[in-house]
């Protein structure tokens, strides 16, 4: 654990105090009202196929309707439950759970299984009127109303104690249900409290943190404008421009909250349900709110919501993004929602084209979903979201796109079995670091600079290459792999130095891009010149960097292109430290002829560190350089145009799933034969329509 976070016993003492219940003293199992059905008998299934239905939003004679149309589309999970706490507890301590009771049971008779959503993220009306103080601040210090959702304040000890009291009640009665397989805690955290109690709350962290004012003030350089702090109490809340080591932690104290109000939720729930249910929440991709690492932590599985909005999927951002959610616990990860052809809330609502969705789905599953949920089954007759796409209208008949979810469906239950319990396996690391993205998030110096687009991009011209990457911490164990780039890891820790170091002397090839090593574990600028602490290990470093208003050439083993947006100039200081590239001449003068990118070689290993912004050719080129240089050597060559592959694997086989994105059709001529599981038969080649999906395996010899 970092130091730079809250500790545990830190977090779970907030969760004691802010519940209002002592930690464990809900232990005892407790019967549910109704006496437990039958176990089912239904297997679960490899791949889950799902949808978000709110029965408490439809008439009871209904339901069955609604499972028959599931059940016929091989859907086998729904999730419920998220948004009815005013259905749930219509008056404070009137628990009214047997509707819930029997949603679950109707599912069941279905072979549907249900996921329980704490309800959390809609907190009723009556609560708020009555308790006020549970109303989130917003930022221009007006209090949220009630009439939208997330109007809560999450560091507020009332709420938690309601939201406690709510979830005991669900935990009980359905804990140990066996149509019940997991529970998601609230809904896409996000909207955050800056009133008094969240700025009390957040003094107080800093000083568990930082101890004395003394030392806030050193790390902070306070000295600087007169920023000098006497008392924790005069320690405010800045969220755009301010002190950067206030910035930061006011991150860090966000994202330590989101952890302690989820681990309230967790210590109602776990010491009251099966071992065999799953607790998850959904987070949302790239959204930066706070650091999914600490949230995620104390959770079973991660999943995460999956929109396009306007236009089309893009395969590589869409792909970064499943890869950073499984990197999250580092293992196979839910798709909690996906949209059933369109939203609602972007600019242009366009519809996916007719077979995105499905190719969209098989998307998921190659980068290690093992479900794929769409949002929503039924369009709600009334509300915020009455345009997003459903799956069936609010005429209650299925849309057009019913019949292609229906097709994905039959095709999990069919190729689902050669999946189950295979996972994605990489030789490559991207590392993903929410600190060093706020730190420059904060100053970006050029305002074109955008580290997520820089790191997609590398992203992108590695994956073409290897197949497969994992996107992770930059705390993790690197071991595993053969090639770790760090794109803009601006803010590096010493624990993470240390790490870096470690991976390189045991034989690891190590890249870091620009911007990185510039700032320290407190937003401070680091005492060496970038990368910091690695430094000595590159021999190496940066002498000046610039924000570009002009494009500059840069050449070299990479071949020829251009930087646009930022440019390092880099010296050497080690005799085997040896230029990539090199600036051309340009007006700006002092770059010219100046490196660009050097490499240096440790042992078995490597550390290169790349000034210049790639793109293009040179991005590409310095892509399969790197891949030759770590030894990465995958069996499968250069995919046609428009065509992407994933691979899953176990002991025993890998299965292949094989996508056109692309607008021609394309043959892939495959290594060995594989067989079909879409079809029938050995192939040694498949041919591929725009957006045909092919899923293959074979044995592992």
């Amino acid at each position: 654990m970092k130091i730079s976070r809250l500790p545990l016993p830190l977090c779970l003492a907030a969760a004691v105090i802010f519940s209002g219940h002592a930690h464990g003293a809900t232990g005892a199992q407790l019967s549910p009202t109704n006496p437990s059905p039958a176990a089912s008998t239904s297997a679960p299934p490899a791949l889950y196929l799902g949808t978000a239905w709110y029965p408490e939003q439809w008439p009871e004679s209904r339901w069955n309707t609604d499972l028959d149309l599931m059940e016929a589309a091989h859907i086998r999970f729904v999730r419920i439950g998220e948004f009815a706490w005013s259905r749930l507890e219509p008056s404070e301590g009137q628990y009214h759970l047997d509707w819930m009771f029997r949603a679950i049971r109707a599912a069941e008779r279905h072979h549907i299984a249900v996921v329980i959503g704490t309800p959390s993220a809609a907190p009723p009306a009556w609560l708020t009127s009555k308790y006020p103080e549970t109303l989130r601040v917003k930022q221009d210090g007006r209090l949220d109303q009630h009439g939208n959702r997330q109007q809560f304040n999450w560091a507020d000890p009332k709420y938690r104690q309601l939201v406690y009291a709510m979830d005991l009640q669900e935990a009980r009665r359905f804990g140990h249900d066996p149509n019940v397989i997991g529970w998601q805690i609230d809904n896409e955290y996000a909207a955050l409290s800056y009133g008094p109690i969240a700025r009390a709350q957040f003094q107080n962290w800093l000083h568990a943190r930082y101890q004395n004012l003394d030392n806030l003030n050193t790390r902070w350089t306070t000295a600087y404008w007169s920023q000098t702090y006497t008392a924790w109490s005069q320690v405010p809340i800045e969220t755009n421009y301010g002190n950067p080591g206030l910035l930061l932690s006011w991150k860090r104290f966000a994202s330590d909250t989101w952890r302690s109000y989820q681990w309230n939720q967790l210590s109602a729930l776990r010491p009251n349900i099966s071992h065999q249910q799953f607790i998850t929440t959904n987070m949302m991709g790239f959204f930066d709110g706070y650091d999914a690492y600490t949230v995620t932590r104390d959770l079973d599985r991660a999943s995460w919501d999956d929109y396009v909005g306007t236009g089309q999927l893009d395969p590589v951002y869409n792909g970064a993004e499943h890869d950073l959610t499984r990197g999250f616990l580092r293992k196979n990860f839910w798709v909690m929602e996906t949209q059933p052809g369109f939203v609602n809330w972007s600019p242009d609502n366009n519809s996916l084209d007719k077979g995105e969705v499905r190719a969209m789905a098989w998307h998921d599953i190659g980068h290690g979903a093992d479900a794929v949920s769409y949002w929503q089954w039924r369009s709600a007759l009334n509300g915020q979201e009455e345009y997003h796409g459903t799956l069936l209208g609010a005429d209650g008949t299925p849309v057009p796109l019913y019949s292609e979810v229906a097709q994905v469906g039959r095709e999990f239950a069919q190729a689902g079995p050669a999946l189950a319990g295979t996972t994605v396996h990489s030789q490559v690391a991207i590392l993903h670091s929410y600190e060093s993205y706020w730190a420059i998030d904060w100053q970006r110096h050029n305002k074109a600079f955008n580290p997520i687009a820089t790191m997609v991009s590398y992203y992108g011209a590695i994956r073409s290459l290897a197949h497969s990457v994992d996107i992770v911490s930059p705390d993790v164990d690197l071991s595993q792999y053969k090639l770790v780039i760090a794109p803009a890891l601006n803010l590096i820790t010493d624990k993470q130095a240390a790490n870096l170091i470690s991976y390189v002397h045991n034989g690891g090839h190590l890249v870091l891009t620009q911007r990185s090593g510039m700032k320290n574990i407190d937003n401070g600028l680091q005492t060496e010149r970038q990368p910091g602490p690695l430094v000595p290990l590159l021999g190496g470093r940066v002498e000046q960097y610039y924000a570009l208003d002009s494009t500059i050439p840069v050449s070299g083993v990479w071949g020829s292109g251009d930087t646009h947006v930022w440019a390092e100039l880099l010296s050497t200081s080690s005799p085997d430290t040896h230029v990539l590239m090199r600036y051309g001449k340009t007006p700006l003068g002092w770059l010219n002829d100046q490196p660009a990118a050097i490499t240096r070689k440790v042992g078995q290993g490597s550390i290169t560190y790349i000034g210049a912004d790639l793109e293009g050719s040179t991005l590409n080129n310095a892509a399969s350089w790197m891949m030759q240089e770590a030894g990465v050597h995958p069996e499968f060559g250069t995919l046609p145009a428009g065509v992407d592959l994933y691979i899953r694997s176990d002991a025993r086989h890998e299965v292949w799933i094989l996508i056109n994105f692309g607008q021609a059709t394309q043959t892939v001529n495959l290594p060995s034969a594989f067989q079909n599981l879409l079809s029938s038969g050995s192939q040694h080649s498949v041919t591929l329509k725009r957006l045909d999906v092919a899923v293959l395996q074979r044995p592992i010899p």
